[in-house]
């Protein structure tokens, strides 16, 4: 099932602190601003996908409590990417000198960076093909490594800055965070 789309090119599209302040005035919804403006009302998520997305993101925090090379966001985030699209990831991290770089003022919103590493993680109401999408488009913005995590095939999708490409088929795997997220490992048996 696709994004609910709305065109606010009408009233000449949404500034930065405008579209913060939507999201900020209809917290229940999940809100997220194409690279052409558009606002995209998105589904919530079920039960298990959120149970999901929780572990993934206690995985990652875990890794880096222990590491201290970042700061490790959830799927309440957004980023202001370099496009000007407004996403928010499932998971993500951003390298510490990259997040002190951004001033206080800005981290408190919509921060302008792009991820070094995310995390989509498909759930009931998402569209493969439209979250692939938004995983070329985290790269073409300068995420570093991205994974797309298919639970109801159990296939994880990983794609580089370099712009190569791989799958890893199967739970019964795991997957590293290479040199972005040194030793960081993730069984994917406990996604099931």
């Amino acid at each position: 099932m696709d994004a609910l789309m709305l065109d606010v090119s009408a009233i000449g599209g949404l500034t930065d602190d405008e579209l913060f302040a939507l999201c900020a005035s209809n917290k229940m919804l999940r809100i997220e601003r194409t690279k052409n403006g558009e606002i995209m009302l998105l589904y919530p998520t079920g039960g298990e996908s959120g149970h999901r997305n929780a572990d993934i993101t206690f995985f990652l925090a875990l890794w880096n409590r222990q590491k201290h090379l970042g700061i490790v966001f959830d799927s309440s985030t957004g980023f202001t990417l370099p496009s000007s699209a407004m996403r928010s990831p499932d998971a993500a991290f951003i390298a510490t000198e990259r997040w002190e770089a951004i001033s206080a003022e800005k981290r408190k919103k919509f921060a302008p960076i792009c991820p070094d590493f995310v995390i989509e993680l498909l759930s009931e109401t998402d569209s493969l093909r439209t979250t692939q999408e938004k995983m070329h488009e985290w790269m073409e913005n300068g995420c570093r490594l991205a994974w797309l995590i298919d639970p109801f095939e159990e296939v994880v999708y990983i794609y580089r800055q370099d712009g190569s490409a791989s799958e890893v088929r199967g739970f019964d795997n795991t997957v590293s965070g290479e040199d972005v997220l040194p030793d960081f490992v993730l069984e994917l048996k406990g996604l099931r």
